[in-house]
Parts: structure tokens; C-alpha cells; sequence
């Protein structure tokens, strides 16, 4: 994903205590005062760029993992360029420099260009790898099937955070981790789910191992960014952020390129161009619009990590796990078996669970800032 992605796609930050800070410069005494405040301390401008960037997370990794599914049942049979079309849309991003720029490049510390090209060229050759596993269990499963495994990525990320980024696992995140590894187990071991996409048992098992890697390389992603951040770059500017995700997403591109020529999947494009069951022009806006929507996702998880961290935008990417299978259910006719509905019930309840150990440190984290400045 991201999504993307996304996303980006599928694109982070950090939280409370064990991740990397991007602070938004402390206003002024005039503009504090100008600025409305919610119950909770917040200026409105944040939870209302909050709630959007969440509708961006949420909506672009939904119709993009749909689209990814609809390639696949008109016809569709490179991975390739499916893997492609999850990080081709960066230049998107772009735009947002022009509404983002960095307003305090004197805080930042120089990084030299060369150890950045290493660290984009390494993240982009994981991501670009990460994005064909996520292709490959796409093109095998349901996409209720595949939503719903896809939620192991969170307890992947606590302990990816915990070995790199020294990230605290209280009791709430430790039941978080153990049932959203339930609900994925739940759902590998279905037999009622294999029959759906009219595959062997074989390919639909390597359709879940291939999904259930994909998860946690993504989660393997974040902390890493999370580490270069605190490391090495050292920008807390959301321009810092976007860099990454643009040159990360610039060479899993390449490499999503080179690989479809060198596996001569290129060869048959036309043939499936014109094989696409709803027709040529459908099959070019299919891929259009997953680009951009896997980039629309990268984007909500870009403004998550600048306004609050890359924890919460992972948390938050697993609110699309009750819509992707609604979705799926209606547009693709999966079957919404009792076996899912478990699974996603249990995956709610971790996500629940996680979401209150964040709503937690941020209470602690407000009472000791509040008892700092009592005695300053």
C-alpha cells in the first residue's frame, strides 16, 4: 500500500517515546492566541488536517487495492506492472513540495548526498521488492482475504520498533500484536476461503505467505525509516519526509521497470491491452487510477507522520480493514464467510486495543509536559 504505499506505497515518523519526533515549530504567543483550540489542547487547523489526511489513508488504499483486484479478474497478469503502478504515481508528490516547502532548513543538519542516494537506492530496492510480495498474495487471494492479512503489519511493526527503534511493548500492545496474529492465522488456514478466487490450494497458500511477507517488509520499512531519521538525516521538516518517499518511490519504480524487461513480461501487454475483458481503455485507466491512488495514500501517510507519527498512520491504515472486505463483497462478490467475520472482529479488537495504548501515552505525555511548565 500505501496503500499503498504507499505507499507508499507504500511511506515515516515516529511516536511518543521510541520514535523519531517531527515536530511542528511552536507558535508564536500572538498566533496561539488567534488560533482556536479544541477540549484536548489541539488547534482546530490540526484536526482538521488530521481528519483529512486520515479520508486520504483510508480512501486511497482502499480503491487502489480494489483496483489492484478488478486488474486481475478483467484479465489482467503481470505482476510487474502491477508492482509498478504502486509507486509510478510519485511525481504526484511533488506538487505538495510547492505547498509544503520547508520553513526552518537552519534547523536541519547537512546529510551528504552520497549516503543519501545509499539509503534511497537501499529502501527503494526493499520497497520495490515488498511491492512485488504484495502484487503476487493480491493476484492469489480475494481482496477481503488479502485486507484482512494485511493486518499483521501492526504487530510486525511492534517488534520491528522494538529491535530498532527501542519501542516500549506494554500489555494493550503485546494483546494487539497476539490477535491481530490470530486474525491472520485465522484466514491462512481457511479452507472455505480457497474455493473464492478459483485457484489451487497451492497458489492461494503462497498468495497468503506471499501477502503475510509483504507485511511485515513493510513494517521492516518503517522502522528503518524511522532509524535513518534519527540517525542520519536528522530533517524534522515535512519536506525531509516527502524526499524520502519521492526518491524511495523513484527507484522501486526503476526496478519494477527493469524487471518487467528483463522478465519479458512486456512482451504480452499489448495481449492483455487487448484481452482486458472490460476493454482497452478500462485497462489504462485501471492502472492510472491505481497510481494515483496508491499516491493519494502515500500522501495521508506523509501528513499522519508530520502530524502526529508513523505509528498512528500505521494504525490508522488498519481502519480499511472492515471497508476493503465491505467493498470486496459488493463489487467482486467475495463470500463474507464466518471464518472472516471472526478474523475481522478480532482484527478490530487489536486495532482497538492499540489505538488506546497511543491514546494513553499521548495522556501521559500531555500530564508530564503540563508538569514541566507548572515548575519552569
Amino acid at each position: 500500500m500505501a496503500d499503498s504505499n504507499a505507499g507508499g506505497n507504500n511511506s515515516s515518523g515516529a511516536a511518543n517515546n521510541a520514535e523519531v519526533q517531527i515536530p511542528i515549530p511552536a507558535p508564536s504567543k500572538a498566533e496561539a492566541a488567534a488560533a482556536p483550540e479544541t477540549p484536548a489542547g489541539k488547534p482546530f487547523r490540526w484536526w482538521a488536517m488530521v481528519a483529512v489526511d486520515v479520508f486520504f489513508l483510508i480512501a486511497g488504499q482502499t480503491s487502489a487495492t480494489l483496483l489492484g483486484r478488478y486488474y486481475y479478474t478483467q484479465g489482467g497478469r503481470s505482476k510487474w506492472i502491477s508492482a509498478f503502478v504502486r509507486t509510478a504515481g510519485f511525481p504526484i508528490l511533488f506538487f505538495t513540495l510547492f505547498f509544503f516547502p520547508s520553513k526552518s532548513p537552519s534547523s536541519c543538519t547537512n546529510t551528504p548526498m552520497a549516503k543519501l542516494a545509499v539509503i534511497y537506492i537501499v529502501l527503494g530496492l526493499i520497497i520495490a521488492a515488498d511491492d512485488m510480495m504484495y502484487t503476487g498474495g493480491l493476484k492469489y487471494l480475494p481482496a477481503s482475504t488479502y485486507s484482512l492479512i494485511c493486518a499483521s503489519q501492526l504487530a510486525f511493526n511492534v517488534v520491528f520498533s522494538y529491535v530498532l527503534n527501542s519501542q516500549k511493548v506494554t500489555p494493550l500492545i503485546f494483546n494487539s500484536v497476539v490477535l491481530l496474529t490470530m486474525s491472520a492465522s485465522l484466514i491462512g488456514v481457511s479452507k472455505e476461503s480457497q474455493g473464492v478466487t478459483g485457484v489451487s490450494g497451492g497458489k492461494y497458500l503462497l498468495g497468503f505467505v506471499l501477502t503475510l511477507g509483504a507485511s511485515c517488509t513493510y513494517s521492516l520499512i518503517l522502522a528503518l525509516m524511522q532509524l535513518t531519521f534519527e540517525t542520519i538525516i536528522k530533517k524534522h521538516t515535512f519536506s525531509a519526509v516527502l524526499n524520502m518517499q519521492i526518491y524511495t518511490a523513484l527507484v522501486a519504480t526503476a526496478a519494477s521497470v527493469v524487471g518487467l524487461f528483463a522478465s519479458g513480461e512486456w512482451r504480452s501487454l499489448r495481449g492483455e491491452m487487448n484481452a482486458f475483458r472490460s476493454g482497452q481503455f478500462s485497462y489504462l485507466m485501471t492502472l492510472l487510477w491505481a497510481a494515483v491512488s496508491w499516491q493519494v495514500a502515500n500522501i495521508g501517510v506523509l501528513g499522519l507522520i508530520f502530524e502526529v507519527s508513523a505509528l498512528f498512520s500505521n494504525v490508522i491504515s488498519t481502519v480499511s480493514l472492515p471497508v476493503i472486505p465491505f467493498f470486496a463483497v459488493v463489487v467482486f462478490h467475495d463470500r463474507m464467510n464466518g471464518v472472516k467475520i471472526v478474523a475481522m472482529l478480532i482484527a478490530i479488537w487489536g486495532f482497538i486495543s492499540y489505538l488506546f495504548q497511543h491514546y494513553l501515552d499521548g495522556k501521559k505525555a500531555k500530564k508530564a509536559s503540563s508538569g514541566d511548565s507548572a515548575q519552569g
